[in-house]
């Protein structure tokens, strides 16, 4: 079982001097899974960047126990390498099992892709990339921002089975999405009803 934990007490964010959300709780234990949900621009990029230690929250505490994985828009992978090549490297710098990179590349169906330069993978394919990259640094906690963004019924699938393989290892989600997504997420935190209203 892995050892996972992610507590916000009370949270508030302060980008470029206004508030973006403020009093957000929550609790996940090893195996608990949550969504962020609201329209683009309400904070769920900063609430995640928050809970990996990125950003300070400007109230309230945030605890986290395990290794985290932040899957965001960056692709953050050397696009000269082939795919195997250059998640074996981030691999290396998790300290992750080097047998994870084949089982990520597995997971998200990039098997035929593996001595494909990244440079050369479709936009659905590097973010299935981003994915195995999450997959492959063996942390306990993932946290997903916008992870169906670019893929099709088929990768949304992957995505789905991903993460509740995840969940039920003792991991923990935290996945933010404008759009709805059909992955285990008992819990759902809708940012709009933090945000601050105009006075």
């Amino acid at each position: 079982m892995i050892d996972a934990a992610l507590r916000l007490d009370d949270v508030a964010c302060v980008r470029g001097g206004r508030m973006l959300f403020r009093g957000v709780h929550l609790t996940l234990a090893p195996g608990n899974g949550a969504m962020l949900t609201g329209p683009n621009g309400v904070g769920k990029s900063s609430l995640l960047r928050l809970c990996a230690g990125l950003l300070p929250a400007f109230t309230g505490s945030v605890a986290r126990s395990g290794g985290v994985a932040l899957c965001d828009e960056k692709l953050a992978l050397d696009s000269d390498a082939t795919l195997h090549k250059a998640l074996s490297f981030w691999a290396a710098i998790d300290k992750a099992d080097p047998a994870q990179v084949d089982a990520a590349i597995d997971v998200m169906a990039l098997g035929p892709l593996a001595c494909v330069p990244v440079r050369m993978l479709s936009t659905g394919q590097r973010k299935r990339a981003m994915l195995a990259r999450t997959i492959a640094s063996g942390a306990a906690i993932w946290l997903l921002d916008e992870p169906g963004n670019g893929l099709d019924a088929a990768s949304l699938e992957l995505l789905g089975y991903a993460v509740e393989r995840h969940l039920a290892n003792g991991g923990i989600s935290l996945v933010a999405s404008h759009q709805p997504l059909s992955i285990p997420a008992p819990v759902t935190i809708h940012l709009p009803d933090h945000q601050v209203a105009p006075e």
